[in-house]
């Protein structure tokens, strides 16, 4: 039996009542196999798991699309009973801001200005502001992300560094279909002519890794290789970057520690963004 949660006070009654460690999974619904794996994930390392459905206007800027974000949450909740979920934190925008206007926000500095940051200049203050609402609300052990997203990933991690938040951050390996293309909830808007050229973005990543793992170390060589790929497919990448995995600063010319490689394209509706690790064991 799941139990559906809507108010921040029923959450906090939820936590009071229940015993063992408490893992937590925010997500904006839409759920896939990605946040299926995220659910598997808490539930193997704690005795109880929330996951939290909130499509959080904080991040979407004026011409983006918050109103047209998929929202399926009868659905949600069928797969999250499949997959053993105990509870889902399902509040309303009035319930999580309820004074209208949220005067109050996380500010993450440079690190949600780079990547994805130039782009969507307030969506990691809107991120880091809702989850950490969350973290006070459900009060975790431990909490899930997925990889996919490595800015926000690195982003939370630091943000609960910096604060001293009392919950261990968990990183959770992207999810594929069999063509490699990065589950997203984003994924519907691509018309089938369109989800077959995003499989181009994984192969990109694939392409730069193989001159990595064939010797080679220089940061603009494996950039430009995977910005080649995908325009040669007929897409125009709105970033490809090589940066610190912690910091999120550009890598050094020469690679000498493990570096993330990171893109975002726009395709019709969809802006998709994929990533993968050079020299990770």
């Amino acid at each position: 039996m799941i139990e559906v949660l809507r108010t921040v006070d029923g959450m906090r009654r939820w936590h009071r009542q229940t015993t063992g460690t408490v893992g937590l999974v925010p997500t904006m619904g839409a759920l896939h196999d990605g946040h299926r794996s995220l659910v598997r994930a808490s539930k193997g390392q704690a005795d109880r798991t929330v996951v939290s459905v909130f499509v959080n206007p904080l991040q979407f800027g004026a011409n983006e699309d918050l109103s047209a974000y998929p929202r399926t949450f009868d659905r949600d909740v069928e797969l999250l009973k499949e997959v053993g979920a105990d509870a889902v934190f399902y509040p309303s925008v009035e319930e999580m801001y309820p004074r209208g206007e949220s005067l109050t926000r996380v500010a993450v500095g440079r690190m949600g200005q780079v990547l994805c940051g130039r782009a969507r200049p307030i969506h990691f203050e809107g991120v880091t502001t809702v989850v950490m609402k969350l973290l006070h609300i459900v009060e975790p052990d431990y909490a899930f992300f997925g990889e996919k997203d490595w800015q926000q990933l690195a982003v939370i991690r630091r943000m609960v560094e910096d604060m001293n938040v009392p919950v261990a951050v968990v990183g959770v390996p992207t999810v594929r279909e069999a063509s490699g293309l990065a589950l997203s909830s984003r994924n519907q808007y691509l018309t089938p002519a369109e989800h077959r050229l995003a499989r181009n973005l994984s192969k990109a990543l694939e392409a730069g890794r193989s001159r990595y793992e064939a010797g080679e170390r220089n940061r603009d060589a494996i950039r430009q290789t995977i910005w080649n790929w995908l325009q040669e497919q007929g897409l125009e990448p709105e970033y490809v970057e090589l940066v610190d995995p912690d910091s999120l600063e550009t890598a050094p010319r020469q690679l000498d520690a493990p570096t993330v490689a990171a893109l975002a394209v726009r395709i019709g509706r969809a802006r998709l963004i994929d990533n993968l690790m050079l020299g990770r064991n």
